[in-house]
C-alpha cells in the first residue's frame, strides 16, 4: 500500500483518536483505515495505537514516531509535486474564519483561487470564536489577533485597522465628540471577545484609553454593523468592514486622528499537522492577495 497515504491516515487517526472520524474526513471505509495503520506498523515493526471500543490513543512508539513521520509526510509529498503544474492541486480545504471577514473579504479572495484550482473545494466554518484546529479538523484559521495562539504557527497576511463609528442620525441626535474623553458620555456598542470596554488610541505620539460603559455587547461583528447602521451608539469596527459604508455616507468616522489599536490577521494551522499543497498554495494566494488589494 501507498506509504504516504499510510503515514497521511496514521497522522490523521492520530489526532482525531477515532478510525471513523478519520475515514470520513479522508473519504475511505473504516476497513481501509485499518489496513493503512497496520501498513505503518508493519513497516516499523512496531505497535502505534492503542485501540478499544470506546478510543484510539498514541502508544509510547507512536508518540515517539508521530513528528518524524508528520516531517517524512511533509518532504515526501513536497517531492512528489514540485513538477505539477498549479492546476493539478487537489483536494477540500477547511478554513475558519469569522462572519464578518469572511463576507466582506475572504469570499472575494478565495473566487480567483477556486477558478484557478479546479480540483480544490473549500469548506468555511465560520465563527467569532477561535476554534480548536484539531478537535474540529480545520486545515488553515484565518485570525484577526494581537497574540496568536501559541500553539498554532502560520504567517501574517494582512494588517487589521479599525475606526470609531456611528450612524450619521445618532451623531445629529447626540452631543459632539471632538475628543477621546468625548465618547464616555455616548452609548458604547462592545464587542465580546475584545477588550473594546476600554478603547485603547494613538495619535501620533499621543496616547488616551477610555473606560466605556456598554449597554449592548455582541460576539459577531456584523450584528454590531447592523446595530451602528440602526443608530443604536457608537462602536469600534474593521476599517474592512465599515469602509464602503463611510464612503457612501452612511456611517461617520469619529475621530478620524485617532487610530485604535492595530490587529494582525494571521493565516494560522496546527504545528502537528502537515500542510498539503493545496493549502500552503492558498496561503501563498491569501498573503498576495491581501498585500495588492486594498479595503
Amino acid at each position: 500500500m501507498d506509504r504516504l497515504i499510510a503515514a497521511k491516515v496514521f497522522i490523521d487517526v492520530a489526532h482525531s483518536g477515532s478510525f471513523s472520524a478519520t475515514a470520513d474526513r479522508l473519504n475511505m471505509s473504516r476497513a481501509m483505515v485499518s489496513r493503512y495503520i497496520e501498513t505503518m506498523e508493519n513497516w516499523l515493526k512496531t505497535r502505534l495505537l492503542h485501540r478499544t471500543t470506546r478510543k484510539v490513543s498514541l502508544t509510547t512508539a507512536g508518540e515517539a514516531y508521530l513528528i518524524n513521520i508528520q516531517q517524512w509526510l511533509e518532504q515526501g509529498e513536497h517531492l512528489s509535486t514540485i513538477a505539477l503544474p498549479k492546476a493539478a492541486l487537489s483536494g477540500t480545504i477547511r478554513v475558519a474564519t469569522s462572519v464578518s471577514f469572511s463576507q466582506s473579504q475572504l469570499i472575494p479572495a478565495i473566487k480567483p483561487f477556486i477558478q484557478q484550482n479546479p480540483l480544490v473545494n473549500i469548506e468555511l466554518d465560520l465563527s467569532d470564536v477561535a476554534a480548536n484546529l484539531t478537535e474540529k479538523q480545520i486545515d488553515l484559521a484565518i485570525r484577526i489577533a494581537a497574540n496568536p495562539d501559541p500553539s498554532l504557527i502560520g504567517k501574517p497576511i494582512g494588517v487589521c485597522k479599525s475606526a470609531i463609528v456611528a450612524s450619521v442620525d445618532y451623531i445629529h441626535n447626540n452631543a459632539n465628540i471632538n475628543q477621546p474623553n468625548d465618547l464616555v458620555n455616548h452609548d458604547y456598542l462592545a464587542h465580546k471577545h475584545f477588550a473594546n470596554h476600554i478603547l485603547h488610541l494613538r495619535k501620533k505620539e499621543m496616547f488616551e484609553s477610555i473606560s466605556l460603559n456598554s449597554r449592548l455587547c455582541a460576539n459577531e461583528a456584523t450584528s454590531l454593523l447592523s446595530a451602528v447602521l440602526s443608530g443604536f451608539g457608537v462602536t469600534v469596527l474593521p476599517t474592512y468592514l465599515v469602509n464602503s459604508y463611510i464612503a457612501r455616507g452612511e456611517l461617520i468616522h469619529i475621530l478620524p486622528d485617532w487610530q485604535p489599536d492595530e490587529l494582525n490577521i494571521y493565516a494560522l494551522y496546527s504545528s502537528r499537522k502537515h500542510l498539503s499543497p493545496a493549502i500552503r498554495a492558498l496561503i501563498d494566494h491569501l498573503d498576495n492577495y491581501f498585500k495588492t488589494t486594498p479595503w
